[in-house]
């Protein structure tokens, strides 16, 4: 019987699988980090990769308490691992999960709350990030996309963006295009990347997290709210009320199934309470 264990040679060649497949740094990181959690679990168990063992895992992952979709998330991190190495017998079936209704309002970033965030930044002389959640909200762009939004871009009034294996083109708006091109002047950045470092690295996700949660308590925003994917949902809520069309919201995020846009336009369950309210159906 195949010897199925976890390696370090074995993750490193699961690793550059991924990263043949043109999957984004961000996935490959969860992917890694989703296994190795696996891996730890196996070695507190004395346990070997086998069916039997997934299915532990999962019912123990829901016995603590964590949610389908993320336990879901898990396995499909486990489930490339298996299918990569052949090991298809150890897939167990995902957890069934009802498409929600309704977005908890405790989860989802206002207008009012994103423009005290950017308030917040300016007048604590954080020039940069002040034009960073600008740019990310006018736009919908990924985090991972910001390294597009260079001076050639806010010269053109449109960014080139090449990721998950699909190019599309994004529009920038005249004021964002004018301020860029403002920022990058005084930075004496004549070309290339406009968000960089002092020493002219491209910003990392977790510096851009951590920069906005150091907002929170100056812009009186609950931290489980700011975080930069919040922005992308805020503008696509936006974007959906200004033209009513999904599949232009698709486009414009870069999204391949209009199902998955449609996660972003979930209304929150104080709006789904005043959607039935106006049924009047009750007597």
């Amino acid at each position: 019987m195949e010897n199925r264990t976890i390696t370090e040679n074995r993750l490193c060649a699961f690793a550059a699988f991924l990263q043949k497949e043109e999957k984004s740094p961000a996935t490959v990181e969860k992917y890694l980090r989703e296994v190795q959690c696996f891996a730890a679990w196996l070695a507190a168990h004395g346990a070997t990769v086998n069916k039997e063992a997934v299915t532990a895992y999962k019912e123990e992952l829901l016995n603590k308490g964590f949610c389908p979709a993320t336990i879901n998330g898990k396995l499909t991190a486990l489930d490339r691992l298996f299918g990569f190495w052949g090991w298809e017998g150890c897939k167990v079936k995902h957890l069934k999960v009802q498409r929600r209704l309704f977005r908890e309002p405790g989860k989802e970033l206002t207008r009012e709350e994103y423009e005290r965030l950017v308030i917040a930044a300016r007048t604590s002389g954080k020039a940069r990030l002040a034009l960073l959640l600008e740019a990310i909200c006018a736009t919908g762009i990924r985090v991972s996309e910001v390294q597009y939004l260079t001076v050639e871009a806010a010269r053109a009034g449109k960014a080139e963006i090449m990721l998950k294996g699909k190019i599309r083109t994004i529009l920038l708006p005249n004021k964002l295009c004018h301020k860029l091109l403002k920022y990058a002047k005084k930075q004496n950045t004549a070309a290339g990347e406009v968000f960089v470092t002092r020493s002219g690295k491209s910003l990392s996700r977790k510096q851009i997290w951590a920069e906005m949660k150091a907002l929170c308590k100056k812009a009186g925003v609950t931290p489980t709210k700011v975080f930069p994917h919040n922005l992308r949902h805020l503008f696509a809520r936006i974007f959906y009320k200004a033209c009513k069309d999904v599949a232009k919201l698709a486009d414009v995020l870069g999204h391949s199934s209009i199902e998955t846009t449609r996660i972003y336009l979930i209304s929150t369950g104080a709006e789904h309470a005043r959607t039935l309210n106006r049924l009047r159906l009750i007597a």
